[in-house]
C-alpha cells in the first residue's frame, strides 16, 4: 500500500482528498490559540475570558461528533464533509467580524459554533474504511488521522505568518481600517492598529469552504459497484442485545456529565450565572433523555422481543465501551498535553516562550508519523488487540516517566522522552481507529462519533482535574514554581495510571474483530481493492 500512497488514484485519491479536508477542519478548528494573546490585547479580556473561549471551542464538539456520526450513516461522508466544511466559514466569519468594543458575546458564540467544526474527523474514518479493505484499513485510518491531525500544528505556526502577509498586503481587511467610510458605517469599534488575525480567521474558513465544494466534485461514498450500507435509523445507535442498549445508555452518561462539568467552568468564570447554569444543566439533562429515548425508538423491537438478529449480523457493545475508554488516554490525554506542555517546558528548564513553544511542538508534530505508525503495526502485528494493549501500556509508562522529569534532567533526553511517549500516545490513536470500521460497518459512523467524543471527554476531564490539583497544592493562590512542579508531576502520574489501568482492561474484555485482516468487508461479495483507478464523481 504504500508503494502507492503516491499515485492519486483510485481509493488513493480518495485518501488524500479525505486527510486534508480533515487537515483543513482542524486548521479553523485550531485559528484561535495562535492570536490569544492578540485577541486579549485588542478586546481588553481577562485571563478568565480568554479560557472561556478556548472551553467553549471545545464544548459543543462532544454531542455534534454523536449527531454527525448519524448524519453521516444516513446520507454518507461524501455531502457530510462537504456541508461541514462550507458550514466552517460561518464561525470563522462571525468571529473575525466581532466589534472591538462589546465583542466578547460574538467572539463566544463564534467559537461555541466552531466546536462543530472540531467533528469533522468522524466523516473520514467511514470514508476511508469504505474504499480500503480490513487488512489495510490500519494504515489507511493512521495516514488519515495523523496527517489531517496535523492541522492543529500547522495552524499553530503559521496563522500568524498569514496575518502578518495580509497586514502587509491588505492592511486594511476585516481590519477595516480603510475605506474609512465603511469603518464608520458599518463597524465604528474596530482598530487597524493591530495584528491582522481577522483576514487570517476568515480567510481559512473561506478556503475550507471553497475546498468543501471541490471535495463533493470529486469523490463518491464508496468504489464503483459498491453498495453504501446505512442503518435502517439514524436517530440513535442500533444494538443487538437488550443488555447492550443498556450498556449504551450507561455509557453515554459520561458525554452528558463532562458537558455539565463545562458549564461549571463558564460558571466559575463568571460567564454564567449561578442561575444560568443550573439551567444548562437542566438542559443537558433533557438532552440526554432524548437521546436515550431516539436510543429506545431504533430497538424498542428489540427490547420487546420482537425482533432478533441472527448470530452473523450481531455485535457486542463492549467492543465499542472499550474504545471509548482507550480513545479517553490517548486523544484525550494528547489534547490535554498539548494545551500545558510549553508553560511545563518553560518552568522546569527556564526557557524563553519561543524556544518552550518549539520544543512542546515537537508533540504534535509526532502526528505525522506516530499515527500512521500505530495503524501500519496493527496491519502487520497480526493482532489489532495485543497491538492496543502494548502501545497503550507504553503510553502509561511514558507519562509516569515524564512525571518524573524536572530541572535537574538534562534537557535533550526530556525532549527524546517527551517524543517517544508522543509516539506511544498517537500510535495508540491509530489502533484505536484501526479496530473501529471493523466493529459494525452499517454503524461506523454512529461508533465513530461515539468514540471520538469520548477524545474530547478525555481531554475535558484531563484538564479540569490539573485545574483542581493546581487550586489544591496552591491553596487557592497564585502557584509558586515549586508547587506547578508538584502539579506537573501529579498530573502525569494521573495520565500514567489512567493508561496502565486501560491497557489492562484492554487485556481482558477487547476482542480481535472478526475478519481483522480479511481482502473483504463484512457483507461484501467482489473484491474493490482493486478498483478502477477512475472514480466516478457522481454518488
Amino acid at each position: 500500500m504504500l508503494t502507492q500512497l503516491l499515485s492519486f488514484k483510485g481509493r488513493y485519491k480518495i485518501l488524500h482528498l479525505t486527510w486534508f479536508a480533515f487537515f483543513l477542519s482542524f486548521v479553523v478548528w485550531f485559528n484561535f490559540p495562535p492570536f490569544a494573546t492578540t485577541i486579549q490585547q485588542e478586546f481588553g479580556l481577562s485571563p478568565q475570558q480568554v479560557q472561556t473561549i478556548g472551553l467553549c471551542n471545545v464544548a459543543l464538539t462532544v454531542p455534534a461528533r454523536i449527531l454527525i456520526g448519524m448524519v453521516l450513516d444516513r446520507y454518507g461522508p461524501r455531502l457530510t464533509y462537504s456541508c461541514l466544511l462550507v458550514y466552517s466559514a460561518i464561525p470563522c466569519l462571525i468571529f473575525a467580524t466581532a466589534p472591538a468594543e462589546g465583542g466578547f458575546s460574538q467572539l463566544v458564540v463564534g467559537r461555541l459554533l466552531m466546536g462543530i467544526v472540531g467533528a469533522g474527523f468522524v466523516i473520514g474514518i467511514r470514508m476511508t474504511a469504505e474504499w480500503f479493505p480490513p487488512k489495510e484499513v490500519g494504515t489507511a485510518e493512521g495516514i488519515y488521522g495523523g496527517w489531517g491531525n496535523f492541522g492543529s500544528a500547522f495552524s499553530a505556526f503559521t496563522m500568524v505568518i498569514f496575518a502578518v502577509i495580509l497586514s502587509s498586503i491588505i492592511p486594511g481587511a476585516f481590519n477595516f481600517g480603510e475605506p474609512e467610510t465603511f469603518k464608520i458605517l458599518f463597524f465604528p469599534s474596530f482598530s487597524s492598529d493591530v495584528l491582522n488575525w481577522r483576514a487570517a480567521i476568515a480567510g481559512s474558513g473561506i478556503f475550507a469552504a471553497i475546498y468543501g465544494v471541490i471535495y463533493y466534485n470529486n469523490v463518491t461514498n464508496t468504489p464503483p459497484g459498491k453498495v453504501y450500507q446505512r442503518p435502517t435509523s439514524a436517530r440513535g445507535m442500533e444494538v443487538t442485545s437488550a443488555r447492550d442498549f443498556w450498556f449504551l445508555m450507561a455509557m453515554n452518561v459520561p458525554l452528558t456529565l463532562i458537558l455539565m462539568v463545562l458549564a461549571w467552568r463558564l460558571e466559575k468564570v463568571g460567564f454564567l450565572s449561578n442561575g444560568a447554569m443550573v439551567i444548562a444543566w437542566l438542559a443537558l439533562l433533557g438532552l440526554y433523555l432524548f437521546q436515550a429515548y431516539n436510543c429506545w425508538t431504533v430497538n424498542k423491537d428489540l427490547l420487546a422481543g420482537r425482533k432478533r438478529y441472527p448470530p452473523e449480523d450481531r455485535f457486542k457493545f463492549k467492543q465499542v465501551a472499550i474504545l471509548e475508554l482507550t480513545y479517553i488516554v490517548n486523544f484525550g490525554s494528547e489534547l490535554a498535553v498539548v494545551t500545558m506542555l510549553p508553560a511545563f517546558f518553560e518552568g522546569t528548564f527556564g526557557l524563553d516562550k519561543a524556544t518552550a513553544g518549539i520544543i512542546a511542538a515537537s508533540y504534535a508534530f509526532m502526528n505525522l508519523v506516530s499515527r500512521p505508525g500505530g495503524g501500519i503495526i496493527s496491519d502487520r502485528m497480526g493482532s489489532r488487540k495485543w497491538t492496543m494493549v502494548i502501545l497503550t501500556g507504553g503510553m502509561g509508562i511514558g507519562y509516569l516517566l515524564m512525571g518524573s522529569v524536572n530541572g535537574g534532567w538534562w534537557l535533550p533526553g526530556a525532549i527524546l522522552l517527551t517524543m517517544a511517549c508522543s509516539f506511544f500516545v498517537q500510535a495508540s490513536e491509530g489502533a484505536t481507529f484501526a479496530i473501529v470500521p471493523l466493529v459494525k460497518r452499517r454503524v461506523t459512523g454512529q461508533i465513530a462519533g461515539n468514540v471520538g467524543a469520548y477524545g474530547n471527554v478525555g481531554a475535558v476531564a484531563y484538564l479540569t482535574t490539573r485545574l483542581l490539583l493546581t487550586e489544591n497544592f496552591s491553596g487557592g493562590i497564585d502557584p509558586t514554581p515549586e508547587v506547578l512542579a508538584s502539579v506537573n508531576a501529579a498530573f502525569f502520574q494521573v495520565l500514567g495510571v489512567a493508561g496502565l489501568i486501560v491497557a489492562f482492561l484492554c487485556v481482558f474484555f477487547l476482542e480481535e474483530p472478526k475478519d481483522s485482516f480479511a481482502e473483504l468487508h463484512e457483507g461484501e461479495e467482489s473484491n474493490y481493492a482493486a478498483a478502477p483507478a477512475q472514480v466516478r464523481t457522481n454518488v
